[in-house]
């Protein structure tokens, strides 16, 4: 008798954890009011350029992203004409938990966790509470620093972690991260070769039904690159080279 109460108890609570996740996606993808997206500054390297770059970031920098991801939504048809707010929040000083070295499913896990353990405690709720909360690790461009640390954006716990550059050259650049992992958050998924960062045809492709299909114009947001061969690609400049695709937008909750 005692064992079957477990069990119910048991039943009852891992119901309880599904139905609380189904609410929370379609909460999500409700898109019935702007979802409130708060960007941290953090210094990833602690040098003196970066400072000075941190110094002067204003809410300016990322004004960009907000009319992208309205003439985005428009496009898809989305009757929200505002999908994301976006505000600067304040400097943090204590850096997030690494993302693990090798990669697996438990590592990935570990981090996870202890990535929202630290959100949790370092970025507390303000009224109003944000959506999604973006960290963003700013490092001083050197030739030391050509290739940043990946960027990781996660559906569970709605934070991204984007490694940008501080640079006002690279403000274009910056805001194409950004935006990509802002879309993890929501559900969105890679559209890449894990291994080559080739653009996957067709749903990587800005511009799947163009003929010649090579090269593209604009990068698929969620392929990260404008392909130009099978076997080249390019990063975008800015948000002005790239789109959210049809399946992404599907992923997200702006088409049915």
């Amino acid at each position: 008798m005692v064992t079957r109460r477990r069990l119910l108890l048991l039943l009852f609570i891992l119901l309880a954890v599904v139905l609380s996740a189904a609410l929370a996606r379609w909460r999500m993808h409700a898109w019935d009011r702007p979802q409130v997206v708060a960007l941290y500054p953090i210094s990833a390297d602690g040098l003196p350029a970066t400072e000075a770059y941190l110094q002067r970031l204003d809410g300016a920098a990322f004004d960009a992203l907000q009319d992208f991801f309205a003439a985005e939504a428009a496009r898809h048809g989305l009757a929200l004409a505002q999908p994301f707010r976006f505000e600067l929040g304040r400097r943090m000083v204590k850096q997030p938990p690494a993302p693990p070295s090798q990669a697996g499913p438990l590592a990935a896990i570990s981090w996870s966790l202890r990535m929202r353990w630290w959100a949790w405690r370092e970025t507390p709720a303000t009224s109003p509470v944000p959506d999604v909360r973006l960290y963003l690790m700013f490092h001083a461009p050197s030739r030391e620093t050509q290739r940043l640390p990946h960027s990781v954006g996660l559906q569970k716990g709605r934070l991204g972690l984007a490694h940008l550059f501080a640079s006002p050259a690279q403000q274009g650049s910056n805001q194409v991260v950004i935006a990509h992992e802002l879309l993890h958050t929501f559900g969105a998924s890679d559209k890449y070769d894990g291994a080559s960062l080739q653009p996957r045809p067709p749903e990587g492709y800005a511009e799947p039904e163009r003929f010649p299909p090579l090269p593209q114009l604009k990068a698929e947001l969620m392929a990260g690159r404008i392909p130009l061969s099978e076997t080249e690609s390019r990063i975008p400049a800015g948000l002005g080279e790239t789109l959210v695709g049809e399946r992404s937008a599907r992923e997200i909750g702006w088409r049915r």
